[in-house]
């Protein structure tokens, strides 16, 4: 087995810039290839045109390139197997995330896929993809919202097209999905996800729950997902179990990282064992020792390594890219005019006119902030008593539609375990074993069960 120690190799090989090495280990470890540049590689990665963000026939878009070249593929959705797909970027402060989510989002808009965007750093982090203010209106996606509430109003939209799409699909017969045909792509991102996901976040038990349901069935019913974060530990993106799946079968773009995260990919069998992925460093470029007797350093800028990654689950894993350098050079007073081009004029694609009826006001009205919150998750209406527990407040279909999570402003009605998990069987065309219903069913904001009790009625209800 081949293992290394890049920093130790570099200097070995007497490199003083780490960014002009590059080694590629195979899957077995068995091989390596190493290749010294006489500069960094990867110090521009220009986009020569914004057609080329356009995802190609096999649903994938071109958001970088590598060290020696060769296109960096993100695929959105897989034709053979009619998926959309679960998508995670991480990256620490600095690391040229907004900029990555940029230009996916560019590429959505593009390719005909319909994004509701939750931007959790205040509508900061990417303030060009601003949403539509009503249906058919020119926008660079769908819905966003920049609040913790219009997030949750979002996920529980996304949710609520998703089942719809699962009733109607099953009455076609049809199992897998086909792109525009006659419903769009759909990706609910959420940036700056830790925020949400994070413990002691107001919404984090619903969040995570609907987080895992839409990638768990949305990817047949073509509604995919995808979190950009700054995350040091699983932990605080709703724990591990929330990832686990999402790391292993999504699509997984790594820049700068925390050792503590790359210890537990490694753990959770995201990498193959004896794979190494070389620190992205700060800045590129060559540092030397300067003595305080040596009065001619330089003592210029070096530049940055903002956008340099890894795309994990490309076919070059350990193979550094680059996003492609966009915007202007210097920041803007407003919105970038080159960002702006990235995505084009017009109107961005949208939900499908089917769900409106049952996904309500918030989603047709892009409402944010409490406003939509109250849209999608209602509080009950006072009896003439003045005492809650009346009808719910009318208009809008999605108020009807069955919750699988309360929401936390709202006084849920007691329902017996057999409903709890008969909710649960009725939400899941695939099938479940007794642990998933548990903790799906322990997810939806009731009484806390136990495995013993679930297998039990289970049994109950199959007689």
């Amino acid at each position: 087995m081949i293992t290394y120690h890049p920093q130790r190799l570099a200097a070995a090989l007497h490199i003083a810039d780490v960014n002009r090495l590059a080694v590629e280990t195979s899957v077995m470890g068995t091989k390596a290839l190493v290749t010294i540049y006489p500069h960094d590689p990867l110090a521009r990665v220009i986009l020569a045109d914004p057609e080329m963000l356009v995802m190609d026939a096999r649903g994938r878009i071109w958001i970088g390139r590598y060290h020696n070249g060769r296109p960096s593929l993100l695929r959105l959705y897989d034709p053979a197997s009619g998926s959309a797909q679960r998508l995670l970027l991480f990256g620490t402060t600095g690391a040229g995330k907004s900029t990555a989510g940029q230009i996916i989002l560019a590429a959505m808009k593009r390719s005909g896929i319909a994004v509701l965007y939750a931007d959790l750093k205040g509508g900061q982090s990417a303030p060009e993809a601003f949403g539509q203010a009503g249906p058919g209106l020119d926008g660079n996606v769908a819905w966003r919202v920049t609040t913790q509430e219009g997030t949750m109003a979002q996920l529980r939209t996304t949710w609520l097209t998703m089942m719809d799409r699962q009733e109607r699909y099953a009455r076609l017969g049809r199992s897998k999905f086909l792109r525009d045909r006659p419903d769009p792509l759909i990706y609910q991102i959420i940036d700056e996800a830790n925020r949400l996901l994070e413990k002691g976040a107001p919404y984090r038990d619903e969040a995570t729950f609907y987080i895992k349901d839409i990638g768990r069935t949305g990817r047949s019913l073509g509604v995919g997902i995808g979190l950009f974060a700054q995350a040091g530990h699983l932990e605080e993106m709703g724990g591990s179990d929330t990832l686990r799946a999402m790391l292993k079968e999504g699509e997984v773009v790594l820049l700068r990282w925390t050792s503590s995260m790359m210890k537990q990919l490694v753990t959770d069998g995201l990498l193959p064992a004896g794979q190494v992925l070389a620190p992205i460093p700060k800045y590129a470029g060559e540092v030397d020792l300067v003595s305080q007797f040596d009065e001619e350093h330089d003592d210029s800028d070096l530049p940055g390594t903002q956008g340099t990654a890894y795309n994990v689950n490309g076919r070059y894993p350990t193979s550094k890219m680059r996003f492609w350098n966009i915007g202007s050079s210097e920041p803007t007073e407003g919105l970038d005019p080159e960002v702006l081009d990235l995505y084009g004029p017009g109107a961005p694609p949208e939900i499908e006119e089917d769900a409106w009826g049952l996904i309500g006001d918030a989603y047709c009205q892009r409402l944010d902030g409490m406003e939509a919150y109250r849209a999608v998750f209602p509080e009950p209406e006072e009896d003439e008593d003045g005492e809650g527990g009346g009808k719910k407040k009318s208009g809008g279909g999605a108020k009807a539609a069955p919750s699988p999570v309360p929401a936390a402003a709202a006084k849920p009605k007691a329902r017996t375990l057999r409903d709890r998990i008969q909710s649960v069987l009725d939400a899941h065309d695939d099938p479940l074993d007794a642990l998933q219903i548990l903790e799906l069913v322990n997810a939806d904001g009731g009484r806390a069960v136990k495995l013993g009790s679930v297998r039990n009625t289970l049994t109950a209800i199959r007689n």
